[in-house]
């Protein structure tokens, strides 16, 4: 059986202290996923890899599936968009691999209630 790669997607940023939860968020990811294939992460702008590079490594790696995961709060123009766009040139350079997009991670109930714990509890923290 193949690996199956997972990739998570973020806008990017100009400092490079932005990509730092991202990275923590691969770290643990890929942890929890143990052996199933990898990880990684890509940026639409700003910051690299961007998509076509990462999905081009994960190939290049053996990976039969890769999941784009849009780290995003909500589904705005660039997943939407942009990504679908991406996505379809990043199909077309690797027709061997399955690629697929998961909605994006703010839009899933679950983690909303997960800010919701973290807003209750910054608000219980003393001061």
């Amino acid at each position: 059986m193949g690996k199956h790669g997972m990739i998570l997607f973020g806008h990017g940023a100009r400092d490079a202290r932005w990509k730092e939860p991202f990275a923590r968020l691969a770290a643990k990811l890929a942890a929890a996923r143990g052996d199933a294939g990898p990880v990684g992460l890509a940026f639409l702008e700003l910051m690299t890899p961007d998509l076509p590079t990462a999905v081009a490594a994960q190939a290049a790696a053996g990976c039969e599936s890769i999941l784009v995961v849009p780290v995003f709060f909500g589904q705005g123009g660039h997943v939407r968009r942009d990504l679908p766009e991406i996505v379809a040139r990043c199909q077309a350079a690797h027709p061997e691999v399955r690629l697929r997009c998961a909605g994006a991670v703010g839009e899933d109930d679950a983690v909303l209630d997960a800010v919701v714990r973290y807003c209750l509890a910054a608000e219980a923290a003393p001061d």
